[in-house]
């Protein structure tokens, strides 16, 4: 099968014939048709991620769509011909996603949408299960609650914006200026986060109480605002991105709560896969119930043109993911 290989660290991918894998006890093969492209990943590729490694030479791509074409011993809940998707390799010694096959362990996918594309549902498992991850799993949102996300118009963010409203949650984000009419078309309150402070906003929208749940997806300064925006102490602050250092004295006067979210951990460890699963499954429902539409950046890439899709994000700017066609 042809595959895109990393020999080394920041080096450009050499595009090559490997063998085909063979689906194992648990694993599914499937012939891949479509590979999300994220920041995460091109820090795996140049070597910028203490906390995401992959040994080299590897094939690289976490977030796949696909179509079964084979099923190992002990899987019962997929078949070939099944169109599936799921965050699956490309971490912890598991082979990527941008090839032609991939023999994944099936608790890690899920049946796609049968509403959504095979390039549309390739862009959403790492982004909605860090979303999913800290709205639902840590901070139990709930129908009422005021959530306000960092970074509503990212690849996280806005996917917790639509968790959020399906909860029936009352939802802000911040973003800027030019990002204002798609945060609000989601359904949140926009809150331009460049002319707008922390005291400001929480004064103006929780009467200084404080936000029920603040999603930090943006890291830094963000996660340390974030402190001052949740609520006296029923606030719940998360974060994708809280690998810093920070103080915890203005979250402890408050009396509030912070979880950190580390989407890879089920990959590098081998334990809670089953659970991203079930996530995936959460999202296929939202999907087809119309409370779902990922982001999609409109450019098409190819596996020989991929280095291009990691170059666009080390250097420039997406709107929405960026998606690898694996099949032409």
């Amino acid at each position: 099968m042809k595959a895109l290989v990393l020999e080394a660290a920041n080096t450009p991918f050499k595009l090559t014939e490997v063998d085909r894998p063979v689906a194992g006890a648990g694993q599914v093969l499937v012939r891949i048709v479509a590979s999300g492209v994220s920041p995460l990943d091109n820090k795996i590729r140049t070597g910028g991620g203490a906390h995401a490694k992959q040994a080299l030479p590897a094939i690289l791509g976490m977030d796949l769509a696909g179509i079964v074409e084979e099923v190992g011993a002990g899987v019962t809940n997929f078949k070939p011909g099944d169109e599936v998707y799921g965050m699956a390799g490309g971490i912890g010694g598991l082979q990527g996603t941008l090839a032609d096959y991939g023999a994944f362990d099936a608790d890690l996918l899920a049946i796609k949408p049968g509403n959504l594309s095979m390039r549309q549902v390739a862009a959403l498992p790492l982004n909605f299960i860090t979303a999913w991850e800290g709205l639902v799993d840590r901070a139990k949102v709930s129908v009422g609650q005021k959530v306000l996300i960092h970074g509503g118009a990212g690849g996280v963010g806005h996917l917790a914006i639509q968790i959020a409203k399906a909860y029936g949650a009352d939802v802000f984000a911040t973003g800027s200026a030019t990002q204002q009419g798609y945060i609000e078309g989601l359904g949140a309150t926009f809150i331009d986060y460049r002319t707008t402070t922390v005291d400001e906003y929480v004064n103006k929208y929780t009467g200084g109480d404080g936000f029920d749940i603040v999603y930090d997806t943006v890291g830094g300064a963000t996660l340390d605002a974030s402190f001052n925006a949740a609520r006296y102490y029923t606030g719940h602050v998360l974060s994708s991105l809280g690998w810093g250092e920070h103080k915890l004295a203005p979250l402890s006067f408050r009396g509030a709560t912070y979880s950190g979210v580390f989407t890879l951990m089920p990959m590098i460890t081998g334990k809670g896969r089953k659970h991203h699963g079930d996530i995936m499954r959460a999202a296929t429902k939202l999907a087809e119930a119309g409370k779902l539409q990922p982001l999609v950046d409109e450019r098409k890439f190819t596996l020989a043109t991929a280095q291009q899709a990691h170059e666009i994000i080390e250097n420039g700017k997406t709107i929405g993911k960026l998606v690898v066609d694996v099949i032409e």
